[in-house]
């Protein structure tokens, strides 16, 4: 009879988990941001920032209170754009013609403008005035660029719900394929960011996350000019594993 009750006993099946999480994490995501201002940082204005990454996270600690996780991030595809301003003069003396700057990054928000000009300049054979009209128009460039968030973590609460507050944060580097923010600033940046989500189960391993976060790009001084980026960056990610 004693064997029979431990034979029985070993066959009942484990109890099923009462946590909504995983022990390994695989995510896909997108992020957006359509604008960037002094939040905390960075001093560079008007810059976009779109994301589309895949992340990797790994259980370390859970309890009833707190799901710790590492959590990093790997974005083949980073999109940054800054405003452009396009000078364009028509001059009606002392020939009439039309003549059109290269666009120019600013660190500041373009603004567009008009407005008359009038200046008079002394050659041995006498003095000419140059005058007409000048334009700025506001154009946008975008840069592609690759990134990688080794470092981060995440920080799930109520792992026993399906609803889930969270907390998220990271630092790496971005590559660009031409200097951003500005013309003299780097093509190689650092970034970290900081925020805060929910992550809403549909399965005890399937998740669905909404976040914002305080996102920060700088060359830490490694080229002449560093206004550094700050954004608020908007995400969205598919989470699956087991």
């Amino acid at each position: 009879m004693t064997g029979a009750a431990s034979a029985s006993a070993q066959a009942q099946p484990a109890p099923a988990s009462t946590y909504y999480g995983r022990t390994n994490t695989y995510s896909i995501f997108s992020a957006y941001s359509g604008d960037s201002s002094h939040m905390l940082l960075g001093t560079a204005e008007n810059r976009k920032l779109l994301e589309f990454g895949v992340a990797y996270g790994r259980k370390l600690f859970r309890n009833r209170v707190v799901n710790w996780q590492y959590h990093g991030e790997l974005l083949p595809v980073a999109l940054e754009s800054d405003p452009e301003v396009q000078r364009t003069f028509y001059q009606v003396t002392p020939v009439v013609a039309t003549y059109i700057d290269p666009p120019t990054l600013q660190a500041n928000a373009c603004v567009a403008a008009s407005g008359s000009y009038s200046d008079s300049y002394t050659f041995p054979d006498g003095t000419v005035t140059y005058s007409g009209t000048e334009i700025d128009r506001c154009l946008r460039r975008w840069t592609i660029g690759e990134g990688i968030s080794p470092i981060g973590f995440q920080w799930n609460f109520m792992p026993r719900h399906k609803l889930q507050p969270f907390l998220i944060s990271h630092g790496g580097y971005m590559y660009s394929t031409r200097p951003i923010p500005t013309t003299y600033a780097g093509s190689f940046n650092f970034t970290f960011d900081g925020g805060a989500g929910i992550e809403v189960f549909r399965s005890k391993t399937r998740s669905i996350c909404a976040e914002y976060r305080y996102h920060h790009i700088s060359n830490h001084n490694t080229a002449s000019d560093n206004p550094g980026i700050d954004n608020g960056l908007f995400q969205l990610t598919y989470s699956f594993g087991r």
